[in-house]
């Protein structure tokens, strides 16, 4: 098989999440187990960080990996989903892992898939373990791919875990209150491990007091030690100084990440990082950190994130896609000078698509369209469930066509944003 046939198998032989939805994810930890015993447990052969939460889980995984490896750690990083190519899921040193790796990874294998008959989650899981340990990497930041008690990621034994923030997401599947969801973050919580949550929400927050007491692991919430400030957006930079007890910490932090809600994501990468100063044999200094958070983009290949595609107009896309995502892309959107807007727009069926359409801007030209995937919601749905929070549009047949008509209609004032689902982005792209 060559490397499209390798995929086509994965694809077609496998449940895949992305493409069906729950009834691909497998509620136990036993295909991940039984496929990574067979290999050796590769998972145990390197040193982890292991990330996890509803929004911002992916844009902290890259940014610890940025700063680890302008520190000079050999650096995996394991995420999920693709938008592009498959091997963005698995990458050392910024590096996708190649095309052969795919192959001969499969082909050796086959056996084993056809036995086990795992998810496709579950084969990239294994993959990326196998991966990570035959390169040696120094250290590997794994991203939770759903919830994190039975994802298939839970079976690492890492330095620290990290939990971002705790929003209403895949309720059908991980509960339907936060604190029902909490409970399942927490679950990658180890006993004697350091966990960084991120935001503190009242009702996550005993959730995950009472799993890290049950663990006996250190816990500590990252906006409760730090707090960013003196925000500010020029040349394609975000500016910002963090403070800890009225004392700065880092003045002039830049990203190249310029959403306004990267500081959230930026202040729990700074606190996982002096944990992992403080209590493991990995370290970091100031010139890596400055340098590491100020260059995402290009030491991790990281897209997507409130990313400029064009100017004249300014066409923008993000990949927020629940009620706490497209939150932040409101507000940057109102942060962002422009003439008239224009949203092109899809979502999937799995989503709890009246909380998000209630919170879209009503003085927007809409262009409804539909991923490319089974889970994608139809364009005439969504227009028609939009319709009743009146938000006008028309429907394409395709997110390239929505896309194209945007901008051919957009003044060279007018700000076009592409959103909704990570699907639409990946076409967008």
């Amino acid at each position: 098989m060559n490397y499209q046939q390798t995929l086509d198998y994965l694809y077609s032989k496998l449940p895949m999440f992305t493409r069906v939805g729950a009834s691909a994810f497998k509620k136990d930890l036993t295909n991940t187990i039984i496929f990574c015993e067979a290999l050796g447990n590769p998972q145990h052969q390197f040193k982890s960080i292991h990330v996890g939460g509803t929004n911002g889980k992916g844009s902290t995984s890259h940014m610890l990996a940025s700063v680890l490896q302008a520190q000079g750690y050999k650096t995996g990083l394991y995420i999920s989903p693709h938008l592009k190519d498959f091997r963005e899921r698995i990458r050392i040193n910024g590096k996708m892992i190649t095309k052969t790796e795919v192959i001969s990874f499969v082909k050796q294998q086959q056996k084993l898939i056809e036995e086990v008959e795992p998810s496709f989650f579950e084969v990239t899981v294994a993959l990326a373990f196998d991966c990570f340990a035959k390169h040696q990497v120094d250290i590997a930041v794994i991203e939770v791919g759903l919830g994190g008690r039975l994802d298939s990621t839970n079976i690492i034994k890492p330095l620290i875990s990290v939990i971002t923030n705790i929003s209403l997401d895949h309720t059908n599947m991980l509960g339907n209150t936060l604190g029902e969801i909490a409970g399942e973050k927490a679950g990658i919580i180890k006993k004697n491990t350091p966990v960084v949550i991120g935001e503190t929400h009242p009702e996550s927050a005993p959730v995950f007091e009472k799993k890290a007491k049950e663990e006996n692991a250190p816990i500590i919430f990252a906006d409760a030690v730090l707090r960013a400030q003196d925000f500010k957006i020029r040349n394609n930079k975000l500016s910002l100084s963090v403070y800890e007890d009225n004392q700065i910490r880092y003045k002039n932090l830049q990203s190249d990440l310029t959403g306004v809600y990267q500081h959230k994501n930026i202040l729990t990468v700074l606190e996982t990082l002096t944990v992992l100063n403080e209590k493991t044999e990995i370290k970091t200094n100031e010139t890596s950190i400055f340098k590491g958070i100020s260059q995402v983009k290009k030491q991790t290949g990281l897209q997507g994130r409130w990313q400029t595609l064009s100017k004249n107009p300014l066409v923008i896309c993000d990949t927020g896609h629940n009620e706490a995502g497209i939150s932040e892309v409101i507000k940057n959107i109102s942060q962002t000078p422009y003439q008239n807007l224009h949203i092109v727009f899809g979502m999937v069926k799995d989503k709890d698509i009246s909380k998000v359409l209630s919170l879209m801007p009503k003085h927007a030209t809409y262009y409804f369209c539909k991923p490319d995937l089974e889970r994608g919601l139809t364009a005439s749905e969504l227009a028609a469930q939009a319709a009743e929070f009146n938000l006008k549009g028309n429907t394409y047949s395709s997110v390239a066509e929505a896309k194209a008509t945007a901008i051919q209609s957009a003044g060279v004032k007018d700000l076009v944003y592409i959103g909704g689902s990570t699907f639409v982005v990946a076409e967008a792209l």
